[in-house]
């Protein structure tokens, strides 16, 4: 077991992403940390845990698309004020 421990700027240097997505890898769990009092201390073993898990950087996936396409707002509206008439 590895005894160093990295503050959020280092570990972000390691990781090769900014000191905002270090804490924000915190907050959604995807990265261990150690707390005192407010400072977030990563341990070297969380650090090559989330080293391994690093996908390659990219757009989210799109959701499936229902089977009709969405209509905008305002051909919905015309529509509508036609089957009023």
């Amino acid at each position: 077991m590895d005894k160093r421990t990295y503050t959020t700027e280092a570990a972000a240097a390691e990781l090769g992403v900014t000191p905002a997505r270090v804490r924000q890898m915190i907050l959604n769990g995807l990265l261990e940390t150690e707390r005192f009092g407010r400072a977030h201390v990563i341990t070297a073993d969380a650090l090559e845990k989330a080293r391994q898990r690093r996908t390659k950087p990219g757009p989210a996936p799109k959701a499936q698309a229902n089977n009709q396409p969405a209509k905008p707002a305002k051909r919905a509206r015309a529509q509508k004020a036609k089957r009023k008439k």
